[in-house]
Formats: C-alpha cells, sequence, structure tokens
C-alpha cells in the first residue's frame, strides 16, 4: 500500500531574519533554492518527483515568502551562510544541491565555502556568482531587455516565458500566483545586488571539488544562455545540458524532462 512521504515544515532562526523551510522525503539530501520569482513552492514537481528517494529540503531565501527580511531587505552575499545554517539545523552534512536563477548566487558560494561537501551540483537558468563575460573567447550576451519589456505589456511574466503562457496557461497562472506571494519585495534591488555579485570567472568553481550540472533554456531570455563548450573547458569536468524550447524556468515549464537530466546527472556522479 502506498504511503505519502513524511513531510515536516519548520523555521530557522538567523540573526536578523527568519528562514522557512520544508523537509520531505528520506534519504540522502537534496537542497533546492528557487529564483527571485519564486520562493519554497517553486520545486513542488521536483520534490514529488524525488522525495520517494531523498530527503528534498526547499526553503525560501530571506525575504521572500514565507521567510523574513532583515532590515534594509535581503543581500544575496548572505545566503550562502544561511544554506550552511540550515544544512546544519538539519544535520545534513553532505548534499545535492539544485538551484534555479538566483539560486544559483546561493549554490556557487555554498559549494565554495565548503569544498568537497557538494556532492553533486546544477546551476539551472543560472551561472550564479560565475561571470559568462570572463569565459575564453566570450561574445557580449545579448540584451533582450526589450523583449522582456514586450513580455510584460501583455502580461506575461518574462521568468515564465512566453511559450508558457501560450502552451501551458495554468502553469503560467500557478508561477505568476508564487511570484506574488513575497509581498512587499524590492525584487528589482535584489537583482541589482545578484548582478553586482556576478564577478567569479567560471574556472573558480574547480575549487569547490564537485561535479556540476549547468541547464540552461533554450528561450531564456532573463539569463541568456551560453557557450557550453567554453563552459565545459573552462571547469574541468562540468556537464552542460541545455533545454530546447523553454524559457527561464524549465524546471517548472518542462519538469519531467528537467527530473530526468539531474536524476541521469547523479547517477553519473555517483550521487
Amino acid at each position: 500500500m502506498f504511503a505519502a512521504p513524511p513531510r515536516r515544515a519548520g523555521v530557522l532562526e538567523r540573526p536578523d531574519c527568519r528562514i522557512a523551510y520544508e523537509v520531505t522525503g528520506e534519504g540522502p539530501a537534496i537542497v533546492f533554492a528557487h529564483g527571485l520569482g519564486g520562493n519554497l513552492l517553486s520545486w513542488w514537481q521536483q520534490v514529488g518527483h524525488f522525495a520517494t528517494r531523498y530527503t528534498c529540503v526547499a526553503f525560501s531565501h530571506r525575504g521572500f515568502f514565507p521567510s523574513t527580511a532583515p532590515a534594509g531587505g535581503p543581500d544575496p552575499a548572505a545566503y550562502a551562510g544561511d544554506l550552511a545554517a540550515l544544512v546544519d539545523e538539519l544535520g545534513l552534512g553532505d548534499i545535492r544541491f539544485v538551484g534555479q536563477s538566483m539560486g544559483g548566487w546561493t549554490g556557487v558560494e555554498y559549494a565554495l565555502l565548503r569544498p568537497g561537501r557538494v556532492k553533486a551540483l546544477v546551476l539551472a537558468a543560472t551561472t550564479g556568482t560565475l561571470d559568462i563575460r570572463k569565459l575564453p573567447g566570450a561574445a557580449p550576451p545579448p540584451d533582450h531587455a526589450p523583449v522582456r519589456a514586450s513580455l510584460v505589456a501583455r502580461g506575461i511574466n518574462p521568468a515564465a516565458g512566453e511559450r508558457m503562457a501560450q502552451e501551458q496557461p495554468a502553469l503560467h497562472h500557478l508561477y505568476n500566483h508564487i511570484h506574488g506571494l513575497s509581498v512587499g519585495l524590492d525584487r528589482e534591488a535584489v537583482r541589482v545586488k545578484l548582478y553586482n555579485g556576478r564577478v567569479r570567472p567560471p574556472s573558480d568553481l574547480a575549487a569547490a571539488r564537485c561535479p556540476v550540472l549547468f541547464v540552461p533554456g533554450e528561450e531564456d531570455v532573463v539569463l541568456p544562455p551560453y557557450d557550453p563548450r567554453a563552459m565545459e573547458a573552462a571547469i574541468p569536468g562540468a556537464r552542460v545540458v541545455p533545454l530546447a524550447k523553454v524559457g527561464h524556468s524549465g524546471h517548472f515549464e518542462r519538469a519531467a524532462e528537467f527530473n530526468a537530466i539531474v536524476e541521469r546527472f547523479f547517477a553519473e556522479v555517483g550521487a
């Protein structure tokens, strides 16, 4: 007889805020870190898939519903420390990390903070604090600001993308609902801090001593895709598996395909 994986919710007390989290399932730990438009609910399709074999930990970054914000708003420079405190609070030990967009800033810095402690690092639609402009032979990234403005004018969330809105309107509606839960959050202020913190050459990530998988979205107009070969050359052992016909949130838009890619990566690296 089927039994649902165990689930519990909690709050981690930090000196200047509270971090909300949920733990679902049992087994080796996967930590999921959401993007600027989300919160811990963003990973519902991943938690539902992996929780029968893994302990799935989804949390909301400081300032994102239902976590609280410190005075002055959230600063991404604190994200890796928050994650380290959460890992220690839950006694997770070594983790597998899956981060999308803003969550990549958390994952890259955590992996460098605790070298060898991340069994597998998945960066979806993100390079985190790694600056793709510092890749050898890198071309300037395309300017998709006019495209994003057009989407907003038509009621489409750029982080979801036009294809999701057209092909899966119910999913786009849910995406917007999750996005809207962080009432009062100044996302543009956070975005500026994120971009200002994107200063590392990709080769820095080798010091984390962990397998890394990049999953860019082919139609991403928020953090446009980069040359996979250049990224793989810059970080020994790195893998790049693009998702075709998806925007910035492939984990949400094409969850089954995304989950299969992550699962294969875990199997390949023994995670």
